[in-house]
């Protein structure tokens, strides 16, 4: 499931993925978001945490992240991925220069940081 992060600025999304992800949860709440942001501030910039107990993606969240970082590419600028699960770190790692905008990866203790990063 998607829960979105409360008290952000502004300009900045925020969403923490627990358990299973499902493209529901795409189209219900990061679609509709990064669209409306995209169309008022012209960029998004996002934080998104996976916590510990985030178990995957279904196909069609799969399909949806992708069509939704295409669909909107140059509106990206800034993502802070948040995570300890090992496989997903080494996934942000192995695919960040192909996804859009400046991606950087912290861990669960560094959120703070994360925030930070994506306010300047």
């Amino acid at each position: 499931m998607i829960k979105t992060i409360p008290n952000l600025p502004q300009n900045i999304l925020g969403f923490r993925a627990v358990g299973q992800v499902t493209a529901k949860y795409y189209e219900q709440e990061i679609i509709p978001a990064v669209l409306a942001m995209s169309e008022r501030l012209h960029h998004v910039r996002m934080l998104y945490v996976l916590d510990e107990d985030f178990e995957g993606y279904s196909t069609g969240a799969m399909w949806d992240d992708a069509l939704l970082g295409g669909s909107r590419y140059t509106a990206w600028e800034r993502i802070a991925v948040v995570t300890d699960v090992p496989w997903m770190r080494t996934a942000v790692q192995a695919v960040h220069f192909f996804m859009p905008g400046t991606v950087k990866l912290y861990h669960l203790n560094e959120i703070e940081q994360a925030k930070v990063w994506l306010t300047h």
